[in-house]
């Protein structure tokens, strides 16, 4: 049996009538019972604002926020706490670096490279970039599989090249993008990387001064954590080269009628009274995963990634997309004469949630030829029970609209 699934309280339960099934994790993960209680604790025994008083309940929750925040720097391994900023999530954190950083530093006749699959939230902001500062967008080719190479993409990388924007792994083909590679062409021309690490953080160790990328953006609601959490890391010497882009509370230092300044990394960026509870819950999220192992986290969703693509072979009419090796956390598919809409419908009255729809990843379902797909992601909770389900699920799908035709 799974050794983490009881550690989930919401798995227990039935959905129409059958065991949940929870194959959603790439869009949001299920919790723990002690991220849960954390959270709990904070609102029930300390809560109180940080940073502005020096009674004891404001104390203790200064000490927990602060805390959280060495947590991520360690597991990320960053240098400083000082590179980690709380947001509201990778969302918040990519328009950061779009309208902080990109907006100041690019210019008429700069280019800003991208993958086509890239999700809204780290294609959108550059857009607006562009718009603004004439920059121009360059878009990486992939191949069949969606996969990126290196040789294809390393003529692109030119003097002109001041931004590589790039999702860590695909939010819709699991894909492991060569980080460390694009960061080390970029950097030989002068540029940055900044990457979308919301999917790779919750399955993979990520060292950023080993893949030494300039900015990370990554969601605790997807590493176990709550909602309504980021984080954004960035080297020093780039934020601190960085104006806020909210004004207000804590990042204050001084102000007058006419000007103001503000505090030193990492609170310049954390306007207003932050995310508390959130920051408390992300910290436990990362003492959870780390007493797991994220090694053995990659290990097991490794393998229930290769075990759900061999197992669905079998479902004659099944149609993947992305590689069938180095993915991880997701399996997307369509059945033939199927809507995946319709495909979801169905799993879901057997107890079975998947994702359906275009993933917020409209010119990747544009080039695979699909205004949209299904897609069943796997984490540490799920086990092959879970996918040998998904496939007695697909069956049904295709005897029901098999029997209406």
């Amino acid at each position: 049996m799974n050794p983490w699934k009881k550690d989930f309280p919401i798995l227990f339960q039935q959905v129409n009538e059958h065991d949940l099934v929870y194959l959603d994790s790439a869009a949001t993960s299920q919790k723990p019972n002690s991220v849960i209680e954390q959270v709990a604790a904070y609102y029930q025994g300390y809560n109180s604002n940080v940073h502005r008083g020096v009674h004891t309940l404001g104390t203790k929750a200064t000490d927990a926020y602060e805390g959280a925040r060495d947590k991520v720097r360690d597991f990320i391994h960053a240098k400083k706490r000082e590179e980690i900023i709380f947001t509201r999530g990778a969302t918040t954190s990519m328009n950061i670096v779009a309208r902080s950083y990109a907006m100041v530093h690019c210019k008429a006749g700069d280019e800003i490279l991208l993958s086509p699959a890239e999700h809204h939230a780290n294609l959108i902001p550059w857009q607006q970039v562009a718009k603004v500062t004439g920059a121009k967008l360059v878009y990486m080719p992939l191949e069949s599989d969606s996969t990126i190479l290196l040789e294809k993409v390393r003529p692109l990388i030119t003097n002109k090249t001041k931004i590589v924007a790039i999702q860590h792994v695909s939010n819709v083909l699991g894909t492991i993008n060569p980080v460390a590679e694009l960061a080390k062409l970029v950097h030989e021309v002068g540029g940055i990387i900044t990457v979308d690490g919301a999917q790779s953080v919750p399955h993979m160790k990520v060292d950023v001064q080993e893949l030494d990328v300039d900015f990370l953006s990554f969601s605790g609601h997807k590493m176990v954590g709550p909602t309504g959490i980021g984080v954004l890391y960035g080297k020093e010497h780039l934020l601190n080269d960085m104006e806020p882009v909210e004004f207000g509370g804590e990042m204050i230092d001084h102000v007058d009628l006419e000007t103001a300044t503000w505090k030193e990394l990492p609170w310049k960026f954390e306007g207003g009274t932050p995310i508390i509870a959130g920051a408390i819950g992300l910290g436990a999220a990362i003492d959870y995963l780390q007493a797991v192992g994220m090694d053995q986290v990659e290990a097991h969703d490794r393998k229930l990634t290769a075990y759900a693509l061999n197992q669905l072979q079998s479902i004659e009419g099944i149609r993947f997309f992305g590689p069938l090796e180095n993915r991880i956390g997701a399996v997307t598919f369509n059945l033939d004469n199927i809507h995946p809409h319709d495909v979801a419908t169905v799993l879901d009255a057997e107890g079975i949630a998947v994702r359906a729809g275009h993933h917020c990843c409209q010119p990747l379902m544009r080039l695979l030829g699909e205004t949209a797909t299904a897609r069943a992601s796997f984490y540490l909770y799920n086990d092959e029970s879970d996918i040998d389900q998904l496939v007695k699920g697909l069956q049904k799908t295709k005897e029901y609209f098999m029997s209406i035709t």
